[in-house]
């Protein structure tokens, strides 16, 4: 199902709005009472549930003047997910090129420094030290003019998350699950690498589409001698 020009009146309320695309969705069921709010969260977060009769709907402040178009598009998305049904393409591309202006992405960046925290472990690990890996990398691939973000090991260790850069706080976050003296430092140097290129090389904006690693991103990545035997130590972690 796409969405038709037109189809969001512009007198409606979101609770209106959400209503009818209920009753778009399960036209056998009753339509719940609707309790929707705009909450403060710090990230573009939004959440629902039935209960009791009653639809809960918990939406992000970033949206609160958000178009009805808009509304409506994450009205399909959460309701679609809520009745286990494929999301619309129409919608879901409407919400992410929304999300993916610049004015709002400013906005969720500011909200993110704000609201949110980042809780991270002292970089210097039990097994690695994270400011010298940092500097060491910074010295042989960036010519030591990487200014050092915020460096930390991830409060619990994960496999499918071994490292992440976060814009917001600019923090570079390693899984503490490496942090171990059996782990070859080889796979701890490339994936903090990898993240310092996120620095290099931002996530790009086309339209609806993020593109995180970019061209000039992997080309650069590719600059990291025994590259696959790193990828492969990573994988038996």
């Amino acid at each position: 199902m796409q969405p038709a020009h037109g189809s969001t009146l512009s007198f409606e309320t979101p609770h209106e709005i959400y209503a009818r695309v209920f009753q778009a969705l399960k036209p056998r069921s009753n339509v719940p009472l609707v309790k929707l709010e705009f909450c403060p969260f710090a990230n573009a977060n939004s959440f629902i549930r039935l209960e009791n009769g009653e639809l809960e709907v918990r939406i992000t402040d970033l949206l609160s003047d958000a178009p009805a178009g808009v509304i409506e598009a994450l009205a399909w998305i959460l309701l679609s997910r809520l009745a286990r049904k494929t999301v619309p393409p129409g919608f879901a591309h409407c919400y992410r090129l929304y999300l993916n202006r610049r004015d709002v992405r400013l906005r969720l960046h500011a909200l993110r420094q704000q609201r949110g925290r980042k809780y991270l472990r002292d970089p210097k690990g039990r097994a690695f030290d994270l400011t010298q890996l940092f500097e060491d990398l910074n010295l042989r691939f960036f010519g030591g003019m990487m200014a050092r973000p915020a460096l930390g090991w991830s409060l619990r260790p994960s496999r499918t998350t071994l490292g992440h850069y976060d814009p917001c706080h600019h923090a570079i976050v390693l899984s503490s699950l490496m942090d171990r003296p059996e782990v070859p430092r080889l796979a701890v140097e490339y994936v903090m690498f990898h993240e310092m290129l996120h620095l290099r090389h931002p996530v790009e904006h086309r339209g609806a589409r993020r593109c995180v690693h970019t061209p000039e991103f992997k080309a650069a990545e590719r600059q990291f001698p025994q590259l696959a035997e790193a990828r492969t130590l990573l994988r038996f972690l």
